[in-house]
């Protein structure tokens, strides 16, 4: 009443069923009617997301998995496979069984590159100056695709002319990476006649990491390496619902069906299945980081959170924490007390997907079904019945009279209906007796799309792809003489996200206790640092002690830290809060920092 509805804000989670993250963005709409509602897939995939739809006019990974075993060169770009999404580890080993060669690009060398043909140990923050320099190689040497690129897509002249001075030698002194190599992948990439390039968190957790993900998506335009078998540029989604979880509407500028919330069109398709007046559902609001900087700032003041632990998972941590304390009212859904939870004025017991039934979508596009295991446990309950019922306090109930989720999921069809993420031949039933189906399903008894742009028919409505010119900057941080380290953060295999499940179970935690800063010996010795050392690392936002890890898997100008604990173990005490101008996903993955050997040690 005071200070108007957008003070008030929500924040989501895209661990997630599909219905539940409809309801959300519903929820948001017409009960609490705030325009300032965002998920946490903005500190994930929205960067691969914006770049789709710039690039290829939908957002969504252009093959099956089962396209992977077909490819003869596998590109796997900043994405810890075997660690943090193994089930596609198998895929990848399917397409090197029948000969594919196999291209890592990453700061470490991950499981997955212990036996790559190709790694490329590239400086975090620099893999666009890559990929800018393979797209000067395949145009040199005509490795292209010219029919293709002809009839299919648009402004390849812009790409070309952005790397025309792109040499591999001018690359190697940004990236770190021998011109030798870059040359090597460009003839692997050129030369081959099937290819899939699969890009996760390490190219998108960057103030650029939409210009990574378009310069990736370059390459695959320009050697023809799109709707066909063995073909295709992939994100990796990063959480347990991570594509169906940016398609419904719980992301601050978008409708159910990955639409426009400021296209009137977008707006009125969704108003008539809602039954409400058009000019009843908010605008665009502010995404995830804004909300927080809007918190310090004193525009928002109340907030609602949900499967979302930002203390933890949002880059400086303390300015995070220090947000939430400033809040007047901060209620938080959940079904564990998380570090975020532990600064609220009320939590509700919520439910996990376990509890409930509902549907996810894979990375891949599919859409499977979830069935409920247990009932939750004491006075936890629904976190859908959760919503429901503060929508009826708040007096909006009529827009909410659902008795069951297999509801939700068919009023959230029919409100995709006509968007790019459209689910409108979709049921329950269907999903589970085809053992998944893969969006777009435009209409009942329609077999699903599992591959693509076949035939190269793209989503614009010109059908053709678009190439985009990006011409290398650097990241918002780079190191210097008080901080002359590049720090890159990411997860182990023992861990899972913000860690509110994974540090709860002991055979994970004994697994891996804390966390450790990964160090090469080369960057070790001169600064006395020994395997086991406690070591003090400092960024300009803040310090964080924990031993030393002294291996020969990561760059000797890098330290990698994973992010999955809190408090004085939080990585995130280190990170940077700058963010891609486009996507809003803030540079989780490059910081400058020092590293010092801590002044005490134990005993």
């Amino acid at each position: 009443a005071t200070y108007g509805d957008d003070a008030f804000a929500m924040l989501s989670g895209v661990s997630l069923t599909n219905e539940k993250s409809y309801l959300i963005g519903k929820f948001a709409r017409l009960a609490l009617h705030t325009a300032n509602l965002d998920y946490n897939g903005r500190y994930c995939m929205v960067s691969a997301g914006v770049g789709n739809k710039k690039a290829l006019g939908i957002d969504r990974a252009p093959n099956p998995w089962s396209d992977i075993p077909l490819a003869d060169v596998v590109w796997v770009a900043g994405s810890n496979v075997a660690e943090t999404f193994p089930i596609t580890t198998s895929y990848i080993w399917r397409a090197r069984d029948r000969g594919a060669k196999l291209i890592v690009q990453d700061p470490r060398v991950v499981p997955l590159a212990r036996t790559a043909d190709l790694f490329l140990p590239v400086r975090p923050g620099s893999d666009s100056a890559l990929f800018g320099a393979v797209l000067h190689e395949l145009i040199r040497n005509d490795w292209l695709d010219h029919d293709f690129i002809d009839a299919h897509t648009v402004d390849f002249d812009q790409a070309a002319a952005a790397a025309a001075d792109m040499t591999p030698a001018w690359a190697a002194d940004i990236t770190g990476v021998p011109a030798a190599r870059i040359e090597e992948a460009a003839e692997l990439w050129g030369t081959a006649a099937t290819g899939m390039m699969l890009h996760a968190r390490g190219i998108e957790q960057q103030s650029k990491g939409v210009d990574n993900v378009l310069a990736a998506i370059n390459l695959g335009l320009a050697t023809g390496k799109f709707g066909k078998p063995g073909c295709g540029v992939s994100t990796i989604t990063g959480q347990g619902n991570g594509q169906g979880g940016r398609e419904h509407g719980h992301k601050c500028d978008q409708l159910p069906g990955n639409r426009d919330i400021s296209n009137p069109e977008h707006r009125e398709a969704v108003a008539k299945v809602w039954k409400v007046d058009e000019s009843e559902i908010p605008g665009k609001g502010i995404p995830a980081q804004e909300i927080i900087e809007a918190i310090h700032e004193g525009t928002i003041k109340g907030l609602l959170s949900i499967c979302f632990n930002p203390v933890v998972s949002a880059p400086d941590s303390n300015f995070t924490a220090e947000a939430l304390d400033k809040l007047e009212f901060y209620s938080v859904i959940d079904f564990f007390l998380s570090e975020s939870a532990q600064h609220a004025d009320v939590v509700l017991a919520g439910s996990l997907h376990e509890e409930d039934e509902g549907t996810s979508t894979s990375g891949e596009g599919r859409i499977i079904k979830i069935n409920a295991a247990v009932t939750p446990p004491g006075e936890a309950r629904l976190d859908w019945e959760i919503l429901l019922e503060i929508a009826e306090r708040l007096g909006k109930g009529e827009h909410f009279q659902y008795q069951n989720t297999h509801e939700i999921f068919d009023e959230m069809c029919r409100a995709s209906s006509g968007g790019t993420a459209d689910y409108t031949g979709a049921s329950w039933e269907r999903i589970e007796a085809e053992h998944g189906l893969f969006w777009p399903i435009p209409e009942v008894g329609h077999p699903g799309t599992p591959r693509l742009h076949e035939g190269g028919k793209f989503s614009h409505p010109d059908g053709k792809a678009r190439f985009h010119g990006i011409p290398y900057r650097p990241p918002a941080e780079v190191v210097d003489d008080e901080y002359p380290v590049w720090l890159t953060t990411g997860r182990v295999v023992s861990q899972y996200l913000s860690g509110t499940q994974t540090r709860r179970i002991a055979s994970l935690v004994e697994q891996y206790p804390e966390p450790v800063c990964e160090i090469h010996p080369k960057l070790a010795e001169p600064l006395g640092i020994a395997d086991g050392d406690q070591v003090t690392v400092s960024s300009r936002r803040g310090e964080i002690t924990l031993p030393a890890a002294v291996v020969n898997t990561i760059r000797p100008d890098t330290v990698f830290i994973p992010y999955h604990w809190p408090g004085n173990k939080a990585a995130n005490q280190l990170t940077i809060r700058a963010v891609d101008p486009l996507s809003k996903m803030p540079e989780f993955k490059v910081a400058a920092v020092r590293v010092a050997r801590a002044a005490e040690q134990p005993a």
